[in-house]
């Protein structure tokens, strides 16, 4: 989209255009564009309508029902983050006292509004014009925001009342590459963390995969996930850190309740300098395997996991732990709010013509194939097993004692009641 393209959208033909576009459906849409050109809408403003159409409902998993009014590029849109995380973005300057903020990297808004949601006055910027204009589109039902088209890096921070600052980097190119080092960053990420000498306040949204090697020693580095996904990590500094500096895991679970509310549950671990390291143990196969969410484990967290769940290592260098007895579920089917839990049913050495012959014999045919520490590629063991028949598996393919082991499990499921319960038991989710 260029700016032509904007100002057709914004127009009011544009604007009752998108509004009467029916909900968007891939299979519809060159039959749908067709009959709005037979109806003599410009070919362009057609296009972009579809284009948007399309955009707000892939927006819709990350930003409810905000994203019927709101506006998008692509890019924009694979960058913003999820409406629930923006949200506790937002609590943390609330909770630090923080009356003004500024966004230097606001991309399409969605940070900015929720700060301006949140009661927050918002200064966001951006260097690229058009999407300063989507993120002005975006936000123009907040007063308290204001956005301007330029280089966040380069506001007055004093004059401007500022009082704790926002940034999330680009980390693709403009060809779509994506970029892993935090030096490539626009704007480097060693710039924006440097404005903690001028504003305490300070808090950048970067990639989940940031190595741990080379982050702020005075910084809470915190990796969030949502419903299983790692979504993001956070550099949060000063008042945005009241526990202090550290790593931390924050998992994110929504589960419908007993009334079909839609919740979300939110669990968080931590480590803080100065805490012993915990050392979890090593050892066997236990009656039960639980799979820490993959923003512990980024977080470096693992060992802290086991404890909370009662367990031990299979391998110290792998994510699984064992348990000779079942961890509490929560209601989202979680056990201590962070590790998905199975029942082991089974284990044995890894060989291709054993597992081959032990699922044949159960008339498996349908294999749910999880695996850690091995080189075994999922897809290619599904073909070679060539399996044919009704009934359903789950297996994990891991290391154990130093030797390649299969472990067949099944999930334990979330309470039907919404209650904690033990782990052993199996309910609807």
């Amino acid at each position: 989209m260029d700016a032509a393209t904007l100002t057709k959208l914004l127009s009011p033909e544009g604007w009752a255009l998108l509004g009467a576009l029916p909900p968007y459906d891939e299979q519809q849409a060159l039959v749908l564009s067709a009959g709005l050109r037979a109806k003599g809408v410009d070919p362009d403003l057609a296009a972009a309508a579809l284009t948007q159409s399309r955009l707000r409902a892939a927006a819709r998993g990350k930003l409810g029902a905000f994203a019927d009014g709101m506006l998008f590029t692509q890019a924009g849109l694979e960058q913003a983050s999820r409406l629930v995380v923006a949200g506790l973005h937002a609590r943390r300057y609330q909770d630090a006292g923080i009356r003004r903020v500024a966004d230097l990297t606001s991309g399409i808004g969605v940070d900015a509004l929720a700060f301006a949601a949140a009661e927050l006055e918002v200064l966001a910027t951006d260097v690229d014009e058009l999407t300063a204009a989507i993120a002005t589109v975006n936000l123009r039902h907040f007063p308290e925001a204001e956005v301007r088209h330029g280089d966040g890096l380069a506001l007055d921070l004093e004059g401007e009342r500022v009082e704790g600052v926002y940034a999330d980097p680009a980390r693709r190119t403009r060809g779509g590459k994506r970029v892993f080092d935090p030096k490539a960053y626009a704007p480097p990420l060693d710039a924006v963390w440097a404005l903690r000498e001028r504003v305490p306040a300070v808090g950048i949204k970067v990639g989940p995969g940031i190595p741990h090697d080379g982050l702020p020693a005075d910084a809470e580095t915190e990796w969030v996930s949502v419903d299983g996904d790692v979504v993001e990590a956070g550099l949060w500094f000063g008042p945005l850190a009241p526990e202090g500096a550290g790593r931390s895991a924050l998992v994110l679970t929504t589960w419908t309740g007993p009334d079909g509310t839609e919740r979300t549950t939110t669990r968080r671990i931590a480590h803080r300098p100065g805490e012993h390291d915990v050392v979890p143990d090593v050892g066997g196969v236990g009656q039960y395997l639980y799979e820490p969410d993959g923003a512990v484990i980024r977080a470096g967290l693992v060992a802290h996991a086991a404890r909370g769940l009662g367990g031990r290592l299979l391998d110290r260098t792998i994510a699984y732990v064992t348990t000779d007895a079942p961890a509490p579920l929560d209601a989202t089917g979680l056990a201590d709010g962070l590790a998905r839990g199975y029942r082991v049913l089974d284990t044995m050495p890894f060989g291709l013509k054993r597992l081959r012959s032990y699922l044949r014999e159960r008339g498996v045919g349908r294999l749910t194939i999880k695996k850690r520490g091995t080189a075994v590629t999922p897809e290619q063991l599904r073909r070679q097993l060539a399996l044919t028949g009704d009934a359903t598996a789950t297996i994990v393919l891991t290391r154990v004692g130093g030797s390649q082991q299969v472990l067949v499990v099944e999930p334990l499921g979330a309470p039907s009641t919404g209650t904690p319960q033990s782990g052993a038991q199996e309910g609807p989710r």
